[in-house]
């Protein structure tokens, strides 16, 4: 059973002030592709949602996109709002494994070019991340790839989103994202306890309204950072 709340709503518990960014040194292409091919040892922070019992594990994975700009991002998706599940929520690109993708890196990729149109041959993948099981019944796999952008691509990537499943596809900095500072720790009520969850609200530049990032999208980017700053 899916929950249905506004996560904006939530009871903002705090920041992690007390924690340390990730240096910037970590983000470079060659720690990048250092880091996972001799990873440290590190324990994820958190594994499946807080919120309900979960049932099922269906099979899923989902890019992390990082594009290697002079400040590197990371490329989000909004989806669409008549969707069945995760409507307007801000995901990674990714979805639902098929029998013939074979891995986790092949079905990221294809379903990273289905939402948004990246072509496959545009990331190079550096490695998985720990899974991560979903309040609908998904366990996820975090794929990590890198995007180098092409010369004309300064103000965005040159991208074709589904518009039957993305409402938009936008870059978030990494170093805002790997900054604890950022890192909202919320909570709701369910039942007679408390579910607990991330949330990195970003305001881009021109924007009013900040992009509200939270749940697994940002327990994964959570991780990330564990993963980064270990």
């Amino acid at each position: 059973m899916a929950l249905i709340f506004d996560p904006h709503a939530a009871d903002l518990l705090g920041h992690d002030v007390h924690l340390p960014a990730v240096s910037a040194e970590a983000w470079r292409r060659d720690a990048l592709v250092q880091r996972f091919l001799q990873p440290p040892v590190w324990t994820p922070e958190v594994r499946v949602d807080r919120a309900l019992p979960v049932q099922g594990s269906t099979p899923a994975a989902v890019l992390i996109p990082l594009v290697m700009r002079p400040r590197p991002t990371v490329l989000l998706t909004q989806r669409t709002s008549h969707l069945s599940k995760h409507a307007g929520q801000i995901s990674f690109p990714g979805g639902r494994s098929e029998p013939d993708d074979g891995s986790p890196e092949a079905t990221a990729l294809r379903e990273a070019q289905e939402e948004t149109g990246l072509a496959p041959d545009r990331v190079r993948i550096l490695g998985q991340m720990p899974t991560y099981t979903t309040i609908t019944g998904f366990l996820v796999t975090p794929v990590v790839g890198l995007i180098t952008p092409e010369a004309h691509e300064q103000q965005g990537l040159a991208l074709q989103p589904d518009p039957g499943e993305v409402a938009e596809a936008f870059e978030v900095p990494l170093d805002f994202l790997m900054d604890p500072r950022h890192h909202q720790r919320r909570a709701f009520t369910v039942g007679d306890r408390q579910a607990e969850f991330f949330a990195m609200p970003w305001t881009a530049p021109g924007r009013t309204e900040p992009y509200f990032i939270w749940g697994a999208t940002a327990a994964m980017l959570r991780n990330l950072y564990r993963f980064l700053s270990a």
